[in-house]
This record gives C-alpha cells, sequence and structure tokens, in this order.
C-alpha cells in the first residue's frame, strides 16, 4: 500500500503475492472451516424429511366475483386460482384443521412453517411439500392436507374443484441438510477469512522491507541498507537481496540511508 498526498494506492500485485506466500494458511483455514460446517452440522442438525402430495386445479367455468370470472381457456387462469388456493391452504382456519385431521401436538406457526405449495412448471397441478424431522410425520399432515383442502377450497370459492393427484408417501430418505454443501461453504469462509487477514496485515504493514518502497513512494534515493538480524534467531552471516549481512531464519530488517538533500540536510 502506497501514500501519496493522502492518496492511498493499492498495489493489487503485492497483496497477491503476500497471499500466494501465505498459501498454508489459507489450505489450513479452508480445512479448519470445512471441517467445523461439516461436524456442526453432522452432529447438531437434526435431518429432515419431505412428504409430497400433487393436486390438480380444475378451473371451469369458476366464478370470483359478479366482476370477474375464469375461464378454462386460459392457462394462466388455472395459475391464478393455484395463487389463490395457495393462500387459502396457509390460512389460520385451514391449517386449524389440518392439525386436527392430522391429530399432531402442533401449534399453527409451526405447521405453517412445515408447509410449502408452488405449481408445477407452470401447469394447472400444484405440489404441497411438507418438510419435518420425523417422516411419519410428514406424510399424516400431508395426507391430512389432501383431505381437508379441498372441502376448504369449495367452501371459499364458487364452483371450484380440486382433485388428487398424488397422495403423499412415507419419505424414503433425508432431504436435509447437505452435508457437501455446508462443507464447501466452510471451506470457501475459511478462505476469505484468511484471504482477508492476509491483505489486511498486508496493507497495514509498516515496516520497509524493500529499497524500491522509499524511491517509490518517497522519492528518495537509497545511499546503503544494512540489514540485521532479528534477536529470537540468533542468525547466520550470509549473502541476501539486500547484501551481506547478518540474517535470522525468522525475520530481518533493514537499516536504510537515504540522502540529505533529500530529508532537510540530515542524514538517517
Amino acid at each position: 500500500m502506497k501514500k501519496k498526498d493522502d492518496i492511498v494506492e493499492i498495489d493489487i500485485l503485492k497483496l497477491a503475492k503476500a497471499v500466494f506466500r501465505n498459501v498454508w494458511a489459507v489450505i489450513l483455514a479452508a480445512v479448519i472451516g470445512g471441517a467445523a460446517l461439516f461436524g456442526y452440522t453432522y452432529f447438531t442438525v437434526d435431518p429432515t424429511y419431505e412428504s409430497k402430495a400433487l393436486m390438480y386445479v380444475n378451473n371451469t367455468g369458476i366464478n370470483l366475483g359478479s366482476n370477474y370470472t375464469i375461464s378454462s381457456s386460459g392457462l394462466a387462469a388455472a395459475q391464478e386460482l393455484v395463487k389463490t388456493y395457495i393462500v387459502i391452504l396457509e390460512a389460520r382456519t385451514t391449517v386449524n384443521e389440518i392439525i386436527k385431521e392430522a391429530g399432531v401436538d402442533k401449534t399453527y406457526s409451526q405447521v405453517k412453517g412445515m408447509i410449502e405449495a408452488a405449481p408445477v412448471n407452470e401447469t394447472e397441478i400444484f405440489e404441497v411439500v411438507v418438510t419435518s424431522t420425523d417422516p411419519e410425520e410428514a406424510e399424516i399432515i400431508a395426507n391430512a392436507i389432501t383431505k381437508v383442502l379441498p372441502n376448504r377450497i369449495a367452501d371459499v370459492v364458487d364452483g371450484s374443484s380440486v382433485r388428487i393427484v398424488d397422495y403423499a408417501v412415507l419419505p424414503s430418505g433425508r432431504s436435509g441438510p447437505s452435508y457437501s454443501t455446508n462443507t464447501m461453504i466452510g471451506i470457501l469462509v475459511g478462505i476469505a477469512i484468511s484471504v482477508f487477514i492476509i491483505v489486511v496485515r498486508e496493507m497495514y504493514d509498516v515496516f520497509i522491507r524493500e529499497e524500491e518502497y522509499l524511491t517509490d513512494t518517497y522519492g528518495i534515493p537509497v545511499l546503503a541498507a544494512i540489514p540485521h538480524a532479528d534477536s529470537r534467531g540468533g542468525g547466520n552471516y550470509k549473502y541476501g537481496k539486500y547484501g551481506y549481512g547478518k540474517y535470522s531464519k525468522y525475520s530481518y530488517k533493514s537499516t536504510y540511508y537515504y540522502s540529505s538533500e533529500e530529508k532537510g540536510g540530515k542524514d538517517k
């Protein structure tokens, strides 16, 4: 990161190199993130099961009011009826009747949250899906809907007709959660967090590690650079990027000397 006249310039290539240098940390974070989310999903999230029922909308000559009549000629009319039936399905009175028919000990909000309904491929058939942590409960509630909803719709919409295409059956396997999807999300989150930390550390690194930084950022001609070792590692003498000096196996710092003409007549 360079700063000229209070304008911050971000060196994308430099940040990319910093991430590449710490690719081991990115890989480690990805493994930890994926393993953590997989473990959380596997051990704490209850599996869910879906039971589905199919219903057919018969829209022949249904009158929804004195000024609005749906004819049997348009597919759009049936789709509008499907939307109407879904609203009726989610009504409190309908859901309470479903709870009574199914004989489950649940509240209106709980059962409503378990039910989803939508048209099938923009046809006159709509699908009702019940999701539960108990596969038998999902089947019972879905079949209770097939018994309650046609009569409930007939009471609300004059001349309506709903026919059962498929009754619900006992789910053969769980529908969620997806271990592979959650693991991949954990991996991506781990990568994102690690890269963010590396980039932030690189951008706010206050140490001058390259001679070119002084020249490019401040226009200061470097006269000499004396590398020295970090006190932790003892270090050994060898020829490095900045010349011959004592280097640590952990890191190195350098003392730079620049021209007095550029800094008010005093060498540093």
